[in-house]
């Protein structure tokens, strides 16, 4: 994975990166509207960095996530982990889950997992850009900067019906004419360059 890209490297692709502008959330054809979700993470505040423990320098399980009640005639919810910043055509997915009951309002640490045909409330977790079912963990190219990872979570007027694992295409596709409202949190991590958490100066570098 990109942790093991060398220093040398990651610091000659700093400034190649997938861009902001090709998350999923800014997409114009999905006509967001003005319905916001708040979103939040009992384990890191909006824009902080991520402890290592959601990411490939820790145990690599998803973070805990909560948000806000959902627009009028919200049906299911739908979630897209990307980051932006990856030296890379198109943003990388660290998760996909959608049909989330609209009632819902938190996902526990460790949620974001393989689970083969989906929940039994209809819930299903897709393919990461691992081409695996679950949460792929934040491991940016040591020297080259710090990476966002953006948490979109999108109100929906229905459930969604597209098949096993379709990745992120086809999760865009299925949202397109049936997003209510949207919310937004996002962490950040970078390796080999200094990073504040909870006030104290550390130094994020990749294990040996």
């Amino acid at each position: 994975m990109l942790e093991h890209l060398p220093g040398w490297l990651g610091g000659m692709l700093r400034n190649v990166r997938a861009g902001h502008s090709k998350l999923v959330i800014v997409q114009p054809e999905l006509d967001i509207g003005d319905a916001v979700i708040e979103m939040s993470s009992p384990a890191f505040a909006y824009g902080a960095r991520l402890p290592t423990r959601f990411t490939a320098d820790g145990e690599g399980v998803s973070p805990p996530l909560l948000w806000g009640e959902a627009p009028a005639g919200t049906a299911s919810l739908a979630l897209i982990v990307e980051d932006p910043d990856a030296p890379a055509l198109q943003p990388l997915v660290h998760a996909l889950i959608w049909n989330l009951p609209p009632d819902e309002r938190s996902l526990a640490e460790g949620a974001i997992v393989r689970d083969g045909p989906g929940g039994d409330d209809g819930r299903d977790v897709g393919r990461n850009s691992f081409f695996a079912e679950g949460w792929l963990p934040p491991d940016p190219p040591t020297g080259h900067g710090a990476h966002d990872y953006v948490f979109q979570l999108f109100a929906l007027s229905e459930a969604l019906d597209i098949g096993p694992n379709p990745g992120r295409s086809g999760l865009v596709k299925a949202l397109t004419g049936r997003v209510l409202g949207a919310g937004m949190l996002v962490g950040t991590y970078s390796r080999g360059e200094e990073a504040t958490l909870g006030g104290q100066r550390i130094v994020g570098v990749a294990p040996a």
